[in-house]
């Protein structure tokens, strides 16, 4: 097993949900955090939060959809981290509707979050990484990816191109023994699932505190083991 203690991980759209537990997750290991999103305020107590473990902890404030700023962002907080060894790909959006009633716009703003956001967010940290020839990409799509459904074509389609991307990431990139992960969790009681849960009790499917577990312990693999693609469910939903 590896220490993670005194890593240095970007976690985008970590100030809430699922990012915010798997960023203190990893401070509990000891990483430094820097948390990204588009909520100063929620981004300022979860950093208060993380810091509690002993770490230092940063945040900025983008929108991963937009190149120069996500850009921009990403390499601001891999210069006051100094460096970086992991990138989180966690920030998303979900917009459902019939392809008949969703908007080109809404369906384009979907891919642009959480297409584009990973690819741009990748393509930030991918130099700090090559010169170390090391690092690690968690990239967070969704079952979704695996199999579309009604009501669900934008996010559905954005996920399975996550998921296509991550792969010939990982092909391309584990030349420099970055290990790039692509997880697939079923519905994780957060802001964006719980107004689908047919009768409104969150205990019933996974937590984010279970996703956050699940990533620490694989980023804490011997590095000649990558788990190139899994996914998590819950037992009994």
């Amino acid at each position: 097993m590896i220490d993670l203690k005194g890593k240095k991980a970007i976690v985008t759209g970590g100030g809430r949900g699922l990012g915010k537990a798997v960023a203190l997750s990893l401070a509990a290991e000891g990483v430094h955090v820097a948390i990204t999103g588009r909520n100063e305020a929620t981004m300022k107590g979860t950093v208060e939060e993380i810091k509690k473990h002993g770490v230092n902890a940063c945040y900025a404030v983008f929108d991963v959809a937009d190149e120069k700023a996500a850009t921009a962002g990403i390499q601001k907080l891999a210069e006051e981290l100094g460096g970086v060894d992991i990138l989180i790909n966690n920030a998303g959006i979900g917009d459902f509707g019939t392809l008949e009633e969703m908007s080109s716009e809404a369906w384009k703003k979907v891919i642009d979050v959480n297409l584009f956001g990973v690819y741009y967010a990748a393509q930030a940290v991918y130099p700090y990484m090559k010169s170390k020839n090391e690092g690690d990409i968690v990239n967070v799509a969704s079952t979704a990816g695996l199999k579309g459904g009604a009501g669900m074509s934008a996010y559905a389609a954005s996920k399975a191109a996550v998921i296509s991307l991550s792969q010939s990431m990982m092909a391309e990139w584990r030349k420099s023994n970055i290990r790039v992960m692509t997880l697939t969790p079923s519905t994780i009681a957060t802001d964006l699932t719980l107004g689908t849960l047919t009768d409104g009790n969150p205990e019933r499917v996974l937590q984010p505190e279970d996703f956050a577990q699940w990533v620490t312990d694989m980023l804490k693999m011997n590095r000649r083991a990558l788990i190139a693609n899994g996914s998590i469910f819950s037992t009994n939903p």
